[in-house]
């Protein structure tokens, strides 16, 4: 059922994210006071910041996994935002490496795969602090990530760790009601699916889908042998996860 309308996010949404996304570009040391918004680069204490694109940059991580899996599931769920919200969203998915200059331009991460991931030292300083100066990383495990993820986000983040995310969150409520949670697409091993996360305060940072295949639910209908309610069911799980990162980003 959906909590509220999708078409609910108006302009000064959009002008919010904006002024928070300039925050997140900013580089170390510079001050975070804003001078303008607007559609040219943001001014902030007199060096020019681009506004963030409204896609999803794919992370592409090294050690061996395949971060390029499932290539019909951003552009799919980037479609679903255009189409079911307000924002100003582009229709293709970006790529990204930590040490990308461009890594500032994006809101929101996304990392899968079915084999190993491996940071650098720099890769890891470099992601903690995207993630600190209000970015959003998601991350599917895709059957076969899990070991490797957990072991390189708890050197990113060795004074936290993955959680459960309740049900109350509003990561499950913010457009579309989850009230189960994230919803199980393939069966792996037959377990619950569960999504964990690391909250930096109170602001979700890090959302982990385990044992649910998201991204497989957000590819091309026919890719996969499932129901047309388990894509629906993970459009509206993508949709309130890039919702809720864009508007969850501090802004001062």
């Amino acid at each position: 059922m959906i909590r509220r309308s999708p078409r609910f996010f108006r302009s000064s949404l959009v002008a919010g994210l904006a002024l928070g996304a300039a925050v997140l570009a900013l580089p170390v040391g510079v001050d975070a006071g804003v001078r303008e918004v607007g559609a040219a680069p943001v001014t902030l204490t007199g060096t020019a910041h681009r506004l963030p694109r409204m896609t999803i940059a794919r992370l592409h991580y090294d050690g061996g996994g395949d971060w390029y899996a499932n290539p019909s599931s951003l552009p799919n769920l980037l479609a679903a935002l255009a189409e079911r919200t307000s924002l100003p969203m582009e229709r293709e998915p970006a790529e990204v490496r930590l040490t990308d200059d461009q890594l500032w331009d994006y809101p929101v991460l996304h990392a899968t795969g079915h084999g190993e991931m491996k940071f650098s030292d720099v890769e890891i300083s470099r992601l903690r602090q995207y993630l600190e100066r209000g970015g959003f990383l998601h991350v599917d495990d895709n059957y076969g990530l899990d070991a490797s993820f957990r072991r390189e986000i708890a050197r990113v983040f060795p004074d936290r760790q993955l959680t459960d995310v309740p049900l109350t969150h509003p990561i499950y409520s913010l457009v579309y009601d989850m009230p189960q949670g994230l919803p199980k697409i393939h069966e792996h091993d037959g377990k619950p699916p569960r999504g964990l996360g690391i909250f930096i305060g109170d602001r979700l940072a890090v959302y982990y889908s385990y044992e649910s295949d998201l991204g497989n639910g957000w590819e091309d209908v026919g890719t996969y042998d499932d129901p047309p309610a388990l894509h629906e069911a993970a459009l509206r799980m993508g949709v309130n996860l890039f919702v809720y990162a864009v508007t969850s980003r501090p802004i001062s």
